[in-house]
């Protein structure tokens, strides 16, 4: 059936453009956007809903969260809090519990942590693996997100476990343990960091995944300068995301592979940014502005898991970037929708796989939108922590 959502005040398609309609609707066909433009011009539907002046823009695309864990780490959250500085080690109590939950656990908690994030606007979710640590958990974790989640990433390389040495566990990592994801993931993802994993041990997992035929993500340079960007940028990687501390050797370099993007359209390696996980470990803010300045890409996302982000609020992360971070309103809700389809490559046409576009409002894309209690969209970050979601379409249906 068709659905018509009319007389929305302010609507941000969040398109390559920037286009903002004013007194807008928009029709669903089924699960896609058939219609967008002036509200007096709309045609008619099976069905209508008046936004009543309301702000609409697209769903949030959040392209990294860790949701498959068990456990609880506000120890850690309260020690970082007393001053403790972070370490890429409190991983490993968030494995412990998670190993001991049964499957019938850690899904329940996976489906309540993605409603939560569906309540507050998103639409799209990536999730990754890497609280297991070893090829049966690792597999058990996939196979749980692949059932729940829209994408789901291969991070078996997110801390080398005690005990273990970290070489064989590479080993393991780009064997048997790829071997064992790899009818879930559609992505592999490398923590390449002071305490993880060193570059030339990031180097052989990205090599391992790419022959495996998986899309490539790091996590880079979140708490001192590193390798992160530069390998992202060697492998062709998605996305590099934290680039908290940034050399100008790294902007150029993530400036570079997006030379072509105006003209043909394809993309480069996107920087994510953490936002609610740089207050919590209290690291420096990703140089967004000079990123923006320079060409590159930004997605924006709640990297939702236990330790260091534990919320999937991609408003308050938006909120925050607005208002620590330096963008502008438009740009932050740019960089949390298109930004992050564009992160996960789902930004444009169907591809091979039959997914529609997400991320923007465009005829034929996906019919994910939010509508907020609010009159535009500078309300999110001009009144940062209200609940502001009034209604949420995901694929033409309403979820909220």
């Amino acid at each position: 059936m068709s659905v018509l959502i009319t007389n929305i005040g302010e609507l941000l398609t969040s398109d390559p453009d920037g286009t903002t309609l004013r007194d807008a609707a928009v029709v669903f066909e089924g699960e896609r956007i058939s219609w967008i433009g002036p509200a007096a011009h709309a045609p008619a539907a099976d069905e209508s809903h008046d936004a009543g002046g309301r702000a609409g823009l697209p769903g949030w695309v959040d392209s990294h969260t860790h949701l498959v864990f068990a456990g609880d780490r506000t120890a850690e959250f309260e020690a970082r809090m007393a001053g403790e500085s972070y370490a890429a080690g409190g991983i490993a109590v968030t494995v412990d519990a998670t190993r001991a939950a049964g499957d019938y656990d850690l899904t329940r908690l996976l489906l309540a942590r993605v409603a939560e994030a569906a309540a507050g606007g998103t639409t799209y979710l990536e999730t990754k693996t890497g609280y297991g640590l070893d090829v049966e958990q690792e597999a058990r974790s996939a196979r749980i997100a692949a059932g729940v989640a829209d994408e789901v990433t291969f991070l078996g390389a997110h801390l080398v476990p005690r005990g273990e040495d970290a070489d064989h566990y590479t080993d393991l990592v780009c064997g048997p343990m790829l071997d064992a994801v790899r009818p879930y993931v559609r992505w592999a993802d490398v923590f390449c960091e002071t305490g993880a994993f060193t570059a030339e041990q990031s180097r052989r997992v990205l090599s391992a995944s790419a022959a495996a035929g998986l899309g490539l993500r790091v996590h880079g340079n979140q708490l001192g300068p590193g390798d992160g960007v530069a390998l992202a940028v060697e492998f062709g990687a998605a996305s590099v995301d934290h680039v908290n501390h940034l050399t100008d050797d790294d902007v150029e370099a993530l400036a570079g592979t997006w030379a072509g993007f105006a003209a043909r359209g394809e993309p480069g390696t996107v920087a994510t940014c953490l936002p609610a996980c740089d207050l919590s470990t209290r690291q420096p803010f990703p140089p967004a502005r000079r990123l923006l300045g320079a060409g590159v890409q930004l997605a924006i996302a709640s990297n939702c898991n236990p330790g260091t982000s534990f919320t999937s609020s991609m408003a308050f992360c938006v909120a925050t970037a607005v208002l620590q971070m330096g963008l502008t309103v438009q740009e932050a809700v740019r960089a949390a929708t298109f930004g992050g389809a564009l992160a996960l490559r789902r930004h444009t046409g169907d591809d091979e796989d039959g997914r529609r576009a997400v991320g923007s409002l465009a005829v034929g894309h996906r019919a994910d939108l939010q509508l907020l209690d609010a009159p535009s969209a500078t309300h999110l970050a001009y009144r940062p922590g209200m609940p502001l979601v009034h209604a949420v379409w995901r694929a033409g249906s309403r979820v909220r």
